[in-house]
């Protein structure tokens, strides 16, 4: 792949605006708190799993991350909360923590970081590149790198013995019954569909939007995929035949719902081969 330009060009743009070398920390037991799942799963696939003391609650993979204090979520996250927690090292996903706490924590004695969440493998790529030079583990880097490279390939071939089925498949976001919301261009299930090779309904809009009866009765998917928890919230395939419209779509009268983890699906972390490829399975191998 051609990356190199674009990981040396990524790996210069550190979110606090410093030079390489205050960027980089000594590599040395260190107190981290992550904000973001797929930091926190980088963090933890580079050996540095045990130094991580807290982390959000978007960081659910390696599972054992679950176990650690919770400093919340995006808008709940506060600046007190981490700080009491006495860490050295904050390394959080851009945008998720509210300008005002992000001016607090660099207004202390702890380094802070931001970072670009993925949107690609190349970027996910970067971002290991990235996080490997911070800690001084660019062995172990690389090495998480040809993982994905690798997973990567077992997709691609995968994808060249199979055959996309006719239709289109939609991500509904659910958050119980009242709040439910369709995917667009520009979303993250929009970049890994087009990564799994997989037909997506046609958009014309960005990002997600609240999803209506209408909308899904004139895409009609013949697939539906959501998060394991979004499914559950609606209280399984039972409870998702009550949304209005659904019924009568193809997707839910063939049985075509995936319900995948959230962050494998979302994140675009060092899975994103695997993530691609079992939604392409899900999709190529049930052709109903």
């Amino acid at each position: 792949m051609k990356r190199l330009g674009f990981l040396f060009a990524l790996i210069l743009t550190a979110a606090c605006g410093s030079s390489p070398q205050e960027k980089k920390a000594e590599n040395q037991e260190q107190r981290i708190i992550t904000a973001g799942g797929t930091i926190s799963e980088i963090v933890a696939a580079l050996g540095l799993q045990d130094q991580i003391i807290a982390t959000d609650r978007t960081s659910t993979f390696p599972k054992e991350l679950q176990q650690l204090p919770s400093i919340g979520y995006r808008n709940q996250i506060k600046a007190e909360g981490i700080l009491s927690l006495n860490p050295s090292l904050v390394l959080a996903e851009e945008g998720y923590l509210n300008p005002e706490v992000v001016g607090q924590l660099k207004n202390t004695s702890i380094n802070y970081y931001e970072f670009k969440q993925p949107e690609s493998p190349d970027e996910t790529m970067a971002l290991v590149q990235q996080l490997a030079e911070q800690f001084n583990l660019q062995e172990k880097g690389d090495q998480l790198i040809s993982q994905i490279e690798s997973d990567l390939v077992a997709l691609e071939e995968f994808k060249s013995k199979t055959s996309q089925p006719e239709g289109t498949t939609a991500f509904v976001m659910a958050r119980g019954p009242e709040s439910l919301f369709l995917a667009g261009k520009g979303s993250f299930a929009s970049h890994l569909f087009e990564l799994a090779g997989v037909n997506s309904v046609a958009a014309d809009f960005e990002d997600f939007v609240p999803l209506t009866p209408e909308a899904l009765i004139t895409m009609n998917p013949t697939h539906l995929v959501l998060f394991e928890s979004g499914l559950e919230s609606l209280g399984g395939k039972q409870g998702l035949g009550t949304i209005p419209g659904m019924r009568e779509t193809k997707a839910f009268q063939q049985g075509n719902i995936i319900a995948m983890d959230g962050l494998l699906l979302s994140g675009f972390g060092p899975r994103v081969g695997q993530a691609a490829l079992q939604l392409a399975k899900s999709i190529r191998e049930n052709k109903n």
